[in-house]
């Protein structure tokens, strides 16, 4: 059936822990890029994220980004932090998530992604059969996106239960 409700939801990438990934034994957690893990407008990541990305390592769990953007921020951002990316992932579709499970020889109970978009990223985990985490998108910096954003609230409203707790 398919589904725009995501499994868990949490206010920033952030606060999704590694006890949290491993309770549920996902060892892959795929992230979207702009609005999930930075802002369209820097490149520049907090220390609260750079934290972050070295605690999921840590803890044995792979990191990679899949992003439908093209442009050349995400793989220098992924090549200069040491996490693999896919790019031109075509979410919804399920294109980069296949191709993350074959890369790391994973399975889709194993497997998550994190996104700020109901419409592409929460959608395409649950056509890929893997676990969907939304986060509140960091920065809705234009009329798009904020009626996005306003489309999303339902979803969101009727997943509320899901929200995690920190």
């Amino acid at each position: 059936m398919l589904s725009f409700l995501p499994d868990h939801i949490f206010q920033n990438i952030t606060d999704i822990s590694p006890d949290f990934l491993c309770s549920r034994e996902l060892s892959l957690l795929l992230a979207d890029f702009d609005n999930t893990m930075l802002p369209y407008t820097t490149d520049i990541p907090s220390q609260e994220l750079l934290d972050w990305m070295e605690k999921i390592k840590a803890a044995g769990i792979t990191l990679c980004i899949v992003s439908n953007s093209r442009k050349p921020r995400v793989p220098r951002f992924c090549e200069q932090y040491g996490i693999m990316c896919i790019t031109g992932a075509k979410k919804p579709g399920t294109r980069g998530v296949k191709e993350a499970l074959r890369r790391f020889s994973a399975e889709k109970n194993n497997t998550a992604l994190v996104g700020d978009q109901i419409y592409t990223d929460v959608l395409c985990a649950k056509l890929s059969g893997v676990t969907a985490l939304a986060v509140k998108s960091i920065h809705n910096h234009n009329i798009w996106l904020k009626l996005r954003h306003v489309l999303e609230v339902p979803f969101l409203a009727i997943a509320g239960k899901r929200r995690v707790k920190l």
